[in-house]
């Protein structure tokens, strides 16, 4: 998540943005795939503001606000324009109190790819490593460990709640007799070979389709439960109208129809309430270009407020 302080906010919002709400939150600069990597949104953004302002950039994974800190760092951005922060977006009224109120504030709630692709991770059903799935390796407790916390109507719920999974009866009631039989489920193999034992019952010729979007949903499940990720989206979205300067604007990134959904509703009350004087209508969608140069943009949804 990044919040930004612009100095002079007729520059920062572009020539002709005017009153339009949509040229000032576009969708060039909030939605666009980054083909560097990591931090590509907060470098955009830097090289937009051009020295007029300063950016707040928020990461509540260690590992990867280190990489993001010192690769713009090393591209020129320092600390008089760009402040990395090792805190939870929910937390995002301790920054205010520091740097605010914010002209802009983005929030990216997907995975990197960086995140998805390091085995050691744990996100990915598709490459050997430990279940551990947080976001923060160094507090809470691994998804392995969640597993054998919960009892089986937990985990049931858990599956459809936070992935909506077709099977989820299926597979909760796999996972709890394997785990009663004493089973290791500590690494992403073991788990998605348990998936696959508790979906043998699905016809031969649907069946690898099928267990492979279960894994994608378990996994995904798992991990939204492991790091609170419905809850601290609240927390983040109750306090967003106390942090934005009157007229501030908030783009919000999402991949999972639960967090769009959060978001749509806070959204629309908050306007009711008075607090946003404007919101998207509908949801914006990347464009079959963004997509086609990251494929994993496909399901990314934004959404737009502007402050009262």
């Amino acid at each position: 998540m990044m919040a930004v302080k612009v100095a002079h906010k007729e520059e920062a919002q572009g020539q002709g943005a005017g009153k339009n709400p949509r040229r000032g939150i576009s969708k060039k600069s909030c939605m666009g795939s980054s083909p560097e990597g990591y931090g590509g949104h907060t470098l955009e953004m830097l090289k937009c503001l051009e020295s007029k302002g300063h950016i707040y950039a928020l990461d509540a994974d260690p590992i990867e606000l280190t990489k993001t800190t010192e690769r713009l760092q090393s591209l020129g951005y320092g600390l008089d324009i760009l402040t990395t922060k090792q805190l939870n977006f929910a937390n995002i009224d301790q920054v205010a109190a520091e740097g605010g109120p914010f002209d802009f504030v983005l929030a990216d709630l997907g995975l990197s790819s960086m995140q998805i692709d390091n085995p050691d991770r744990g996100f990915t059903y598709k490459k050997e490593g430990p279940l551990d799935l947080r976001l923060n390796p160094q507090k809470g407790i691994s998804g392995a460990q969640r597993l054998k916390e919960m009892t089986l109507e937990e985990l049931e719920d858990m599956l459809i709640e936070n992935a909506d999974e077709p099977y989820a009866a299926e597979i909760a009631s796999r996972i709890t007799s394997e785990l009663k039989k004493g089973t290791d489920i500590s690494t992403t193999t073991q788990l998605r070979e348990v998936i696959e034992s508790a979906l043998q019952f699905i016809p031969a010729n649907e069946r690898k389709e099928a267990v492979k979007k279960s894994c994608q949903r378990s996994f995904q499940a798992l991990r939204i439960d492991v790091n609170s990720e419905f809850e601290v989206l609240h927390e983040f979205l109750e306090k967003l109208p106390n942090v934005l300067a009157k007229g501030g604007r908030v783009a919000i990134l999402s991949f999972h129809f639960g967090e769009d959904r959060l978001v749509k509703k806070t959204f629309k009350r908050l306007l009711r309430e008075g607090f946003y004087s404007e919101i998207s209508t509908e949801v914006i969608r990347p464009s079959a270009e963004e997509c086609n140069i990251n494929s994993r943009a496909k399901s990314a949804k934004m959404r737009w407020a502007i402050k009262a």
